[in-house]
């Protein structure tokens, strides 16, 4: 029987570690007694850095543990690791090199070496040839910043990293110099280094040399850049694995339901992923950049002179596209050479049509736009091609106008209103929204049968010259208002308009009430008592009545008789010296809703109906897009898909007078039973599991072995 060992400390550094936190005093020889052997054993390792040494790596992480409690002793402890890394960092054994970073990380947390320090020594080592090491480096420094900034963000410290970091994007190494703007892009979208000065260093990536380097800086501009995934783990037991239930639905009877659940269950693992992920806005960066006007014309010479591939070219053609439209600047070569690409058989031509349509702003000259509309309309609105391709064009022409009106021409736009009885859905649609767009702002130039019903705000239009704009000095809409006193906000239009119309019996909404006796007018127009009790009872008139009566009394007290001048001096009148409050801006939006539907004509039935269809809350004015969507370019209207039943109804009308046909089932007699296979299909999950296991775990050997076995026996037989 051997002899039992209690005292196992100079080998064991674990127990050792144990015993120093909880007494580190009484242990302090044991502790020099390591440190001593830890000094002799890193002067062997340097003598050979690039073989693994065990007893180094154990006594390494063991003083990284303890460090804390001997901080005197072990003050140059974190200087002799970084020297050692510094020294050997490309020729060291990776996992030596491993576990010398993960034992300064251990030291960072205790706080005993400066972030600034270990920081540059992670970013020298992204040089190393070793992708694992890299993505733990990376990691590790983005956590570490974004908790030094946690509660408060200390300046001097992220000047420094800052400065560190812009370095290494100059850097020789290319791997070094992506992980670095990889570093940058991560922090920006963690909401820690949001500044202007991180995104104007992270522009002057747009223009690296190497390609890597120039599409990570060019996707985060574009906010088109994946999503990083969280490292915290889910809930497990709250959602079942999506491998489970696949393998069950796989293994069990097909249905539409187990189909639906697994959907379900995928749509609720991405959703519990992107639960707690901040939002991330696409043009924020693209707002803090200093000189964009400079950015864009560096960035269309190089896209001149690319030679890179064609999405690098067209990533580079939508970030320039995109400056020109967020700023508004003037470039005009851009439209020109993008004009050179629209054709219908181009790659991507939906893409460049939306570039070209947003990088239209209403202080570019139409003569640099019209070689692009020249385009769209030559290549794309001719009956040569397709519906799909005239309406794709039509709808890019009024992106195009929406952003840049005076670019079209009246004989131009009248011939592209004739699609509007065009036989194809999709191109009378195209069609009918191009007139709906001049319509609100330039009806002028539309023929006077597509210009449609006057409203008031289409009579206050008029087509601004170039580089135009409205200056007010009233607040448009504020004749509604009352000039003596604020508006009361418990007081409703109804009581207004019923004091107006002589006391008649009607609310806001055209239903009855009743009338107290002291406000019972002298007339009862039209409304005659009932003599079994108090109410009051309608009496038809003839529809000349109502017209009469509405002549008489629609010019008192109503907008219609009042002039375009008379409202902007009311509204003039109203708005000097006053502060307005929340309830007056709000009847201000709904009048001028009103303005959009309210006819020129006075007392229309179809104004009044307009009138009562106004939603106060909308806001139809709305504010000019920095972005076109792709969607606004490809809707294509087709035709309306029948419902189920009439589907059904025409598969059944063609099976009629055919012999029925698949296949049925192969069974010798009827009242045989079924194979496994298909019972197998029927049975629970839970009873099959084992067999799935299985079968799924067979490695490559067992089944070339099965596969021997079975080419053997047939040519055993084949000899008989």
């Amino acid at each position: 029987m051997s002899k039992r060992q209690n005292n196992q400390l100079p080998n064991n550094l674990p127990q050792l570690q144990n015993l120093i936190k909880r007494d580190p005093a009484s242990y302090k020889e044991e502790f020099l007694q390591q440190f001593r052997h830890f000094q002799s054993t890193l002067e062997v390792f340097e003598l050979t850095p690039d073989k693994f040494n065990t007893s180094l790596d154990e006594l390494v992480m063991f003083l990284a543990q303890v460090a804390k409690c001997y901080s005197e002793e072990l003050k140059e402890f974190p200087e002799t690791i970084v020297d050692a890394l510094k020294k050997h960092s490309t020729v060291i054994d990776a996992d030596m090199r491993l576990s010398f970073c993960r034992a300064l990380i251990l030291l960072r947390n205790k706080n005993l070496i400066s972030p600034a320090e270990i920081h540059q020594l992670f970013f020298q080592l992204l040089r190393c040839q070793d992708k694992s090491l890299r993505t733990f480096l990376k990691d590790n420094i983005i956590n570490d910043i974004k908790n030094i900034n946690a509660k408060h963000k200390d300046m001097k410290l992220n000047t420094t990293l800052q400065n560190f970091m812009y370095s290494m994007l100059r850097d020789s190494h290319a791997i070094a110099a992506k992980t670095s703007l990889e570093v940058m892009v991560a922090l920006y979208k963690k909401n820690v280094w949001r500044d202007e000065k991180t995104v104007n260093v992270m522009a002057t990536a747009c223009f690296s040399k190497v390609t890597k380097v120039m599409v990570t800086a060019l996707k985060f501009f574009l906010g088109s850049d994946e999503e990083e995934d969280d490292n915290e783990s889910d809930n497990e037991d709250e959602l079942p694995s999506l491998k489970s239930v696949a393998l069950a639905n796989r293994m069990n009877k097909k249905s539409k339901k187990r189909e639906k659940v697994l959907e379900n269950l995928k749509k609720a693992h991405i959703k519990k992923k992107k639960k707690d992920k901040a939002p991330s806005f696409n043009f924020s960066a693209l707002h803090l950049i200093h000189d964009p006007q400079d950015l864009a014309e560096k960035l269309f010479k190089k896209l001149e002179s690319l030679t890179e591939k064609f999405e690098v070219k067209l990533m580079m053609l939508e970030l320039v596209s995109r400056l020109i439209g967020t700023h508004e600047l003037q470039l005009l070569n851009f439209y020109p050479y993008i004009a050179r690409f629209l054709a219908p058989h181009q790659r991507e031509v939906i893409r460049l049509l939306q570039f070209s349509a947003q990088s239209c702003h209403e202080l570019v000259p139409p003569d640099a736009v019209e070689p692009v509309l020249k385009a769209i309309v030559n290549n794309f609105v001719t009956e040569r091609n397709s519906s799909e391709v005239m309406a794709i064009g039509l709808n890019a022409i009024r992106e195009l106008c929406a952003r840049c009106p005076l670019v079209m021409s009246e004989e131009l736009l009248r011939d592209l209103a004739e699609y509007k009885t065009y036989k194809d859905k999709a191109v009378m649609m195209a069609s009918k929204s191009l007139i709906m767009l001049f319509r609100n702002t330039y009806p002028e130039l539309l023929h006077k049968k597509d210009r449609g019903r006057p409203t008031e705000a289409m009579a206050s239009l008029g087509r601004k010259g170039y580089g135009e704009s409205d200056v007010f000095d009233h607040v448009p809409g504020a004749e509604v208002l009352n000039i003596d006193a604020p508006t009361e906000p418990a007081a409703s239009d109804g009581a207004k308009e019923s004091a107006n119309n002589g006391g008649k019996a009607t609310n806001r909404r055209g239903q009855k009430r009743k009338l107290d006796p002291s406000e019972e007018p002298d007339d009862s127009d039209g409304w005659e008592s009932d003599s079994s009790g108090g109410t009051w009872v309608e009496v038809a008139h003839s529809d000349s009545e109502d017209e009469d009566e509405g002549e008489d009394s629609g010019g008192e007290g109503k907008g219609d008789a009042v002039t375009l001048e008379e409202k902007a001096a009311k509204a003039q009148e109203v708005t000097v010296g006053r502060i307005l409050t929340d309830e007056d801006f709000k009847r201000i939006d709904a009048a001028q809703l009103k303005k959009q539907v309210t006819g020129v004509r006075k007392n229309s039935k179809k104004q009044k109906i307009g009138e009562s269809a106004v939603d106060p809350g909308a806001n139809h004015q709305a504010a000019r897009q920095e972005l076109v969507h792709l969607d606004n370019i490809e809707l294509i209207h087709g035709k309306k898909k029948n419902d189920k039943a009439a589907r059904m109804a025409s598969i059944m009308a063609g099976r009629e007078d055919r012999e029925k046909f698949g296949r049925g089932r192969m069974k010798k007699d009827e009242y045989a039973s079924k194979s496994n296979k298909q019972k197998e299909k029927k049975k629970n999950f839970s009873m099959m599991k084992h067999k799935i296991k299985k079968k799924v775990k067979r490695s490559f050997r067992d089944k070339q072995l099965d596969l021997k076995k079975r080419l053997m026996k047939q040519r055993k037989f084949s000899k008989m």
